[in-house]
């Protein structure tokens, strides 16, 4: 892959050489001063790879969503408090990491990443998920933590293909009952939230191994939480637990570590 390296330079500016790269397939410009680019990022066309974090960009331009084959974009710890709706035309994009941004509102077009594997928007201030996140179905792994997320959308039970969730350090107060339809989830942080009940669907999540319920307001678990097959850690420290009912039993007589 040919790539173009100008990554950690202290650059204010992309030089204009770097224009006439338009064969590079990984375009490298993270940890520089940039605060805007130029809106040209479409002579890019065998573009695969493009790096724009830990700057200190506050825009980015409509050209990125030229990128046809782009497949990842880095554009984590910058100051960007919106991204352009052009990006959704990333059809062949499989990870995108847009953390560290004061973003504060999910951008609704997110749903039109078709292909997209990998999703990183931690610590951007987001309250809410659009429904729009039910269309990535392809998505393995989410990670959310640190935000101030309220609520969940029910469409999150739609991404069938989801593996690994991380929530934790958020504001959740109850989850939706199409989490349990999240049938190939195998990681699931929920730490230092606001829970007081999980849905009882989760009993349904047959491939979950890991779930992490530290720092929550549970008083009680739902009985079937003890028929999870697969479950192999569950965290339950700093909860109000008032009872588990009996079914603590069936997981740690399997082999399962819970922590109390």
């Amino acid at each position: 892959m040919k790539k173009l390296d100008l990554g950690r330079r202290e650059l204010v500016y992309v030089p204009e050489s770097a224009w006439d790269e338009v064969d590079v397939e990984g375009l490298y410009l993270h940890e520089n001063h940039f605060t805007s680019l130029p809106d040209k990022f479409d002579v890019f066309k065998e573009l695969r790879v493009l790096d724009l974090g830990h700057s200190r960009l506050e825009e980015l331009p409509d050209s990125l969503g030229e990128l046809g084959k782009l497949e990842f974009l880095y554009l984590c710890d910058n100051q960007l408090r919106s991204l352009p709706s052009s990006l959704n035309k990333l059809s062949a994009l499989i990870y995108l990491n847009f953390s560290d941004n004061p973003l504060e509102a999910f951008p609704d077009w997110i749903g039109d990443l078709k292909s997209l594997i990998e999703l990183r928007a931690y610590n951007a201030g987001l309250t809410s998920l659009p429904e729009s996140i039910g269309g990535l179905l392809q998505l393995k792994e989410l990670h959310l933590q640190g935000n101030r997320l309220v609520s969940l959308s029910e469409t999150l039970g739609r991404l069938v293909s989801l593996k690994r969730m991380n929530l934790e350090g958020n504001s959740l107060a109850s989850l939706p009952d199409s989490v349990g339809d999240l049938k190939e989830l195998k990681e699931l942080n929920l730490r230092n939230n606001k829970l007081t009940a999980i849905p009882a669907s989760m009993a349904g999540m047959s491939k979950l191994e890991f779930l992490d319920l530290r720092a929550n307001q549970l008083t009680s678990l739902p009985r079937d939480i003890g028929d999870l097959p697969n479950l192999e850690k569950l965290d339950l420290r700093w909860n109000p637990l008032a009872s588990i009912d009996g079914w603590l039993d069936k997981l740690t007589g399997r082999g399962c570590v819970v922590y109390l």
